[in-house]
């Protein structure tokens, strides 16, 4: 069975690494071009392009699938299975009809529930007890498709996005690499998705990062954990801007935004509800530190 992966960030690396290593028969590869990065702005290659040149895999890097060439190309490599995980674009219909067998996606959430750019963020956001990943056939409507399969796992209650992401990408490896091994064997049957219980996850931007403080503690928290490692939730402190990179929730009350005291472990600021004690945050122009360390040297007033 030939299989084109189509991906780019370090989530779509973890699945190729993983259908790479099952033995599946890669015959090519797209991601998205190669973009400038850091002070130098030099050309850095995609995490999947690197698994990709390190497995001697043919890398395609098309801006979109408009020309008909591009199209063209991909027929050429006369694929059985598109798999597509985090790819960065959404694919023509054009493109949907090249596969013999169809395009299949693997979604880091538990669908329809939050369809989009963002998902696993705000099932931490929303403080969900639990996500997933979905395996699914591409359709023309976003995150849309037909359920092939499910894998589901709790989230930690002190579990930022980023340390989710991470153990979906694992999930998701296994579950795309499951999902192939069931094309191997002929066509793959899926369940429509329930319209009626779609939500949605809209990319995150800094306008989200300010916290606010009349929420509940737990709220706050997971309003923490949710924007972590970015944007990163921030708040002012007399005066002062500050990301904020890790909490707990407390017992304590207070004024909304009122600072409670310092603690040998963290900074307690009053919620709405309850208490969160701050224990990483990083001044406006400094480094990350711990928060009795940053106020032993910057007394609050």
């Amino acid at each position: 069975m030939r299989v084109v992966f189509m991906g780019t960030p370090d989530i779509a690396a973890v699945c190729l690494r993983k259908i790479i290593g099952d033995g599946f028969d890669v015959v090519g590869v797209y991601t998205q071009p190669d973009r400038p990065k850091g002070r130098g702005m030099k050309l850095v290659a995609s995490p999947v392009k690197e698994v990709a040149i390190a497995n001697d895999i043919p890398v395609f890097q098309p801006e979109n699938f408009r020309d008909e060439g591009t199209v063209a190309q991909l027929r050429a490599l006369e694929p059985d299975v598109c798999a597509v995980v985090a790819y960065g674009q959404i694919l023509p219909q054009s493109v949907l009809d090249v596969p013999k067998m169809g395009c299949i996606n693997i979604h880091a959430s538990i669908l329809p529930e939050y369809r989009g750019s963002a998902p696993y963020q705000w099932a931490v956001l929303d403080g969900k007890k639990e996500t997933g990943v979905t395996a699914m056939y591409l359709c023309r409507k976003m995150d849309a498709g037909d359920i092939i399969d499910v894998s589901r796992t709790p989230i930690g209650p002190d579990e930022t996005a980023g340390e989710l992401l991470d153990r979906l990408a694992v999930l998701g490896s296994v579950l795309l690499s499951k999902t192939l091994g069931r094309f191997a064997q002929g066509p793959v049957e899926a369940v429509p998705q329930d319209e009626a219980a779609v939500t949605y996850a809209p990319m995150l931007d800094k306008s989200l990062c300010p916290i606010d403080w009349t929420k509940t503690a737990q709220q706050v928290h997971d309003h923490v954990r949710g924007l972590h490692p970015w944007p990163v939730a921030t708040t002012e402190i007399q005066g002062k801007r500050f990301k904020i990179h890790s909490t707990a929730v407390v017992e304590g009350s207070g004024t909304p935004g009122q600072i409670l005291g310092l603690t040998k472990t963290g900074l307690k600021i009053a919620c709405g509800e309850d208490a969160v004690e701050i224990r990483f945050l990083q001044a406006e122009g400094g480094k990350r530190m711990a928060a009795p360390d940053y106020f032993r040297g910057h007394p609050l007033e």
